[in-house]
């Protein structure tokens, strides 16, 4: 057990003074009669009764201050953990969100299978902190990087297709959303997770032009291709015969991928089905392995409810003798 503010028992200094003086204080202060008594009062000694109705209260008052000054102190049950070595990655998941993410290729479709696969990756990670950017036609920060994967959970669960609002697939502004967000990073190791089903299409930032700023900040990116090969069916509303499906091609730009990949010293990996999803998600979990020495966890229980209470139960204790059995009259 160690005190958290030790400098508080000073104050034990101060309720001894005043013990000392309320016991001390009574010498010189006996009762006397103001007309002859029977000299048999002059020679009887207090009963017990009567020396603990003088002493008690004062002795259970310091007490009782006694134990307030030793709660404030702060008493505190320490322990330490050590936690040696562990993963030191930030890792950001730049993931495509545009309409033709809903294609059905993959069961139930290519972002819910992303979805589920970035799930089970982060289930898997314990020290890494680990963001989300979203891109359709324009980029969009889901959760900056955290070590809260419950909260990051959440904001993967709600994605959804063309949540960004904006038509085509802007690779070079998702590569630097995400990059931006992994700038002041100390990490010894800073990765990117690309995932997309198309081509790039708009934005403001050529991807070769992202890929060698991720390059010179030395950010690896893997980028995954997810989409099925051939034509695909997507749902979508019509405005004139509701929700109908409709045939899109393999717009897949493998070449464009690669090229990232490889300039960034990463790897270009294509998912055709959920079951090569989750392997390639397994395959990058492996790669992406960096150890640090973590810091060493120290916990810490107050302990002063404890003196606390015995406090207030004495001073009742007090209160209650004082009113009743150890009961003085003048």
């Amino acid at each position: 057990m160690t005190l958290a503010h030790p400098w508080a028992l000073l104050l034990l200094v101060v309720v001894a003074a005043a013990a000392a003086w309320a016991l001390g204080g009574w010498k010189g202060r006996d009762g006397a009669l103001p007309f002859p008594a029977s000299p048999a009062l002059w020679s009887s000694a207090p009963s017990l009764k009567g020396r603990l109705a003088r002493w008690a209260p004062a002795l259970l008052k310091s007490a009782v201050l006694a134990l307030v000054v030793f709660g404030l102190a702060r008493p505190q049950k320490v322990t330490s953990e050590l936690r040696g070595l562990g993963e030191g990655i930030d890792i950001m998941l730049a993931m495509d969100t545009s309409l033709s993410m809903s294609a059905t290729d993959f069961a139930p479709n290519r972002l819910e299978a992303a979805k589920e696969t970035a799930r089970r990756f982060i289930d898997g990670r314990t020290d890494d902190r680990i963001g989300i950017v979203v891109f359709g036609g324009a980029p969009q920060l889901a959760s900056p990087l955290t070590l809260d994967y419950d909260a990051l959970q959440s904001q993967l669960a709600s994605l959804t297709p063309g949540m960004t609002q904006t038509d085509g697939t802007a690779i070079g502004d998702g590569i630097v959303s995400a990059l931006n967000h992994l700038k002041s990073s100390r990490a010894k190791s800073k990765i990117i997770i690309l995932m997309t089903d198309g081509r790039s299409n708009t934005g403001i930032v050529d991807p070769i032009t992202a890929a060698k700023t991720a390059a010179a900040m030395g950010v690896k990116i893997y980028t995954i291709g997810t989409a099925g090969r051939g034509p695909a069916l997507m749902p979508y509303d019509d405005p004139q015969q509701g929700r109908v499906m409709v045939r899109i091609d393999d717009d897949l730009d493998e070449e464009l991928l690669t090229q990232i990949a490889q300039i960034t010293g990463g790897q270009y990996y294509r998912a055709t089905s959920l079951k090569e999803l989750r392997q390639i998600y397994d395959t990058i979990d492996k790669l992406e392995k960096s150890k640090v020495k973590l810091p060493d966890v120290v916990s810490r229980d107050d302990l002063y409810r404890g003196p606390v209470l015995a406090a207030a139960l004495l001073l009742l204790a007090e209160a209650a003798l004082s009113s009743t059995w150890l009961l003085r009259w003048p």
